[in-house]
């Protein structure tokens, strides 16, 4: 189908940008990779009368260990993330999850950023970044605010994100040392959206777990913090015990909608045995058991 008619805008700067936002109001998308928004104003489930492009703003696009944080600008490739040396070699849990987006066509063009922005439950990288206790850098008239993800998606396609808003950078704490991550999604073909998937993130001191974070994803109306199944990890031996426990406590915090990826019943067990695993190949990683 073809988009609806709208006005197209392409500020050079962010304050431009913030701008236009503020003039223009709810009529107004933000456009960055587009690879979320675009596929909805064809089908016409979107019918924004403006588009405020942002993908011409410089400065925007690094990747750097800053002040404690791993810091993600908001232009921010999918596919630049999938190929940085400090992602790979630091943050595999990034790799594991950008490896596993739709198609290498999307991937060069889709941001990390937006794909947080979106509000999709079952976009990939909210259950990661829930996992790593990261947070979101929102930038409007009045400056920045911090936002952690944890509080960041209100609901359905609906984040914390105001119309005279971007999000301008992504957070993430530097993993200490003894820690390790992993995102597992189970989906119906390559470059599906998931059926489940879950982020697992540990830190480990003399077996032990110091740590631990949970994100799952596509199972519920917004990407789920398995907060109770973090809990039952910290202290605990990093064995096989611990995971079933927490695989079943993070099952337990979904509440999937059955369509034709799966009945809620399965995707609840899903949900089980991807957090499991998930937290098996993160201990590995973190040099555990």
């Amino acid at each position: 189908m073809i988009p609806p008619p709208f006005d197209y805008h392409a500020p050079r700067t962010l304050p431009e940008a913030i701008a236009l936002l503020g003039q223009l109001g709810e009529e107004a998308k933000i456009l960055s990779g587009g690879q979320s928004l675009l596929p909805l104003l064809k089908l016409r489930f979107a019918s924004p009368g403006h588009l405020v492009d942002i993908g011409r703003i410089p400065g925007l696009d690094y990747v750097k260990e800053e002040g404690g944080f791993l810091r993600i600008g908001a232009l921010v490739r999918e596919a630049a993330l999938e190929s940085n040396p400090l992602i790979t070699s630091r943050y595999p849990i990034l790799t594991d999850t950008a490896r596993v987006i739709a198609d290498p066509i999307v991937r060069n063009l889709a941001t990390v950023c937006g794909n947080l922005a979106h509000g999709d439950p079952a976009n990939d990288h909210p259950a990661t970044m829930l996992a790593l206790g990261a947070s979101v850098v929102l930038t409007g008239p009045s400056g920045t605010r911090e936002v952690p993800v944890a509080s960041f998606f209100t609901g359905i396609f609906t984040t914390a994100l105001q119309p005279n808003e971007v999000l301008t950078e992504i957070r993430i704490p530097v993993p200490p040392a003894g820690s390790g991550g992993a995102y597992l999604k189970l989906e119906r073909k390559v470059g599906d959206f998931a059926t489940a998937g879950a982020a697992a993130f540990l830190v480990i001191a003399g077996g032990v777990i110091k740590q631990a974070g949970i994100g799952l994803t596509n199972l519920g109306p917004t990407p789920i913090k398995a907060v109770d199944a973090e809990k039952s990890l910290v202290g605990k031996k990093a064995d096989e015990a611990a995971f079933n426990e927490a695989g079943q406590l993070a099952s337990a915090a979904t509440s999937p909608n059955p369509d034709r990826r799966g009945q809620a019943d399965y995707k609840k067990d899903m949900a089980r045995v991807l957090t499991i695993r998930a937290l098996a190949k993160a201990a590995q990683r973190a040099g555990g058991n």
